[in-house]
């Protein structure tokens, strides 16, 4: 496998104040007014970055952004400008609200996991007795955690929220309404393109006068859940059948625990070979195109992936 992949950045922009690597992204502050972020071909799961970068995989979540953000830009103002590079986005920088809305439709992934164990609340949300693996709740429940700069982020309630202030009661009030909003938009998205939403997560930042904005990216396989409806709807009437296929990120958790990796400590991560990250690409390749309708177009491989995003970020820059 000879595909070219961006593990690492390290660029020096003009008139840059600050860099921040993250598990997938790296993000160049630029005139503390703008922010250039930059999707890596790294993956992570369970908090913790895997060994091989996937090729595609940045793209794939930097244009599927850029989709849902202008697909959802009447529900609320976000932080996107432009689209200089297929694995780059510039927006304003705000001041982020240091909490993930994590919003589940169904009991599925983490919530059932709890719910299995006998527990009944989550996030300081009672989950009804009587359901099954990915059954629907009555209505989808806001599961928020903290957005951790280093680590792992953690569960929280919405009284924890107010209590640590990280956010007004006001605030979280309005963020809970946008996720909500946010979450029907997507789901009646995807509803259209044949496939069910489960979950899903969203940020929010502030400008200097504290107006809300939407940033990061949303709906992508990063950040989201989702299952084909017919194999779903399926499932739901016959539980003789297999599993909903789903399109998601949760099949590489499921692997990364099937080979003895959950994110703990002294354990190791299984080895990646080029069959299975190139099957991860694919999947991330399919969910791009069955969820925007849009066909992907990889980037020419022979073009140094980092020497092409500086030449399109510096004419972008300019342009500020």
């Amino acid at each position: 496998m000879n595909l070219k992949t961006i593990s690492d950045t390290d660029f020096e922009f003009p008139n840059q104040t600050m860099v921040y690597h993250g598990k997938v992204r790296d993000v160049y502050t630029i005139s503390d007014k703008f922010m250039v972020s930059i999707a890596s071909d790294r993956i992570s799961a369970f908090d913790v970055i895997l060994p091989r970068a996937i090729p595609y995989k940045g793209q794939v979540l930097n244009q599927l952004a850029e989709y849902f953000l202008k697909n959802t830009s009447d529900i609320i103002p976000n932080w996107l400008i432009s689209v200089p590079d297929p694995s780059v986005s510039i927006g304003h920088k705000l001041d982020p609200i240091r909490i993930e809305m994590v919003v589940r439709g169904g009991l599925v992934g983490y919530s059932w996991r709890v719910y299995k164990s006998g527990e009944r609340v989550i996030c300081g949300i009672t989950m009804p007795d009587g359901m099954q693996e990915y059954d629907m709740f009555p209505t989808p429940i806001i599961t928020p955690s903290t957005k951790a700069v280093a680590g792992h982020d953690e569960d929280i309630s919405a009284e924890g929220i107010i209590e640590r202030s990280l956010s007004t009661p006001e605030e979280f009030a309005e963020i809970s309404d946008y996720t909500l909003k946010l979450f029907a938009r997507g789901q009646k998205m995807a509803n259209e393109r044949g496939l069910v939403l489960m979950d899903t997560k969203y940020e929010f930042g502030k400008d200097e006068n504290g107006k809300i904005y939407l940033i990061d990216e949303i709906h992508t396989p990063d950040s989201s859940r989702y299952f084909y409806k017919e194999s779903y709807d399926s499932f739901i009437a016959d539980r003789t059948n297999e599993t909903p296929k789903h399109l998601s990120k949760e099949f590489v958790r499921e692997w990364l625990m099937a080979g003895g990796f959950s994110g703990h400590d002294g354990e190791t991560v299984p080895e990646m070979t080029d069959d299975f990250v190139m099957s991860v690409s694919d999947r991330y390749i399919e969910l791009f195109e069955q969820v925007s309708g849009l066909t992907f177009v990889k980037p020419d491989n022979d073009v140094d992936p980092i020497t092409r995003i500086e030449k399109n970020v510096l004419s972008a820059l300019k342009e500020l």
